[in-house]
């Protein structure tokens, strides 16, 4: 008895979608379409240039003499320092007096994300911009300015700065995601439109077919009269 009551409520929902699916994809296609248009013509292109550092050996260092535990341990907590040093004043001043990109100290600063991978010595630092030339120009800007300025700022270091990958002008966008925003509005739309649909049902207690007469008025249905065409007389 609970097999069949629940092969009925699965046959309602499917029944529910049928008769409402003109609107279910009506609504799903103008979520996708608006997505698409948003993404493709009006949300602006973001692209991302990084360069990544390594925080090494001391240059008085001998290259022939061999890390300790405590010293790789020395230039990962050393990390924490640099990765401060690199949106501070200093640095972003030099890198802006060399570029000819129009920012101010606050625009430069919330363009770059440093990070550091964990349990390694690198420093990555990421610029994002609506152009892929300037988030080059700017990695390359703030990646000099950054090892220049290092020594000055916290000279009792001592540690040597390399990079170890230069910054490229990036040929894609990181956002927007077209085509993934499209299938997450088709998606968005799907749903929000079986919702409406299952509430438009739920409102509707009028009578249209001869299913509806056996379902709301529990009573079988004994003949059908057709429709029939005006008849001139």
């Amino acid at each position: 008895m609970e097999e069949q009551e629940g092969t009925l409520e699965l046959k309602e929902i499917f029944r529910i979608i049928s008769r409402r699916k003109k609107l279910i994809c009506i609504i799903s296609i103008l979520a996708a379409t608006l997505s698409g248009v948003l993404s493709f013509f009006v949300i602006k292109p973001t692209y991302q240039s990084e360069t990544s550092i390594i925080v090494g050996r001391p240059e008085s260092q001998s290259e022939n003499e061999k890390l300790d535990n405590n010293d790789i341990i020395m230039y990962q907590n050393l990390i924490k320092t640099y990765t401060e040093i690199v949106t501070s004043k200093p640095v972003l001043d030099e890198a802006i007096s060399t570029l000819d990109v129009k920012l101010s100290e606050e625009q430069l600063k919330k363009a770059i994300k440093v990070t550091s991978q964990e349990g390694t010595q690198i420093l990555q630092i990421n610029i994002t911009s609506d152009s892929a030339s300037d988030a080059y120009k700017i990695a390359n800007a703030i990646t000099n300015s950054f090892i220049d300025k290092s020594t000055d700022i916290f000279p009792s270091s001592g540690v040597k700065l390399s990079v170890m990958d230069e910054a490229e002008v990036p040929k894609e966008p990181i956002k927007p995601k077209k085509i993934f925003n499209i299938i997450i509005a088709f998606a968005l739309g799907l749903f929000i439109s079986i919702v409406i649909a299952f509430i438009l049902e739920y409102m509707d207690n009028t009578v249209k077919s001869e299913d509806d007469v056996s379902r709301y008025l529990q009573i079988p249905v004994i003949g059908i009269i057709p429709d029939q065409p005006d008849m001139k007389l």
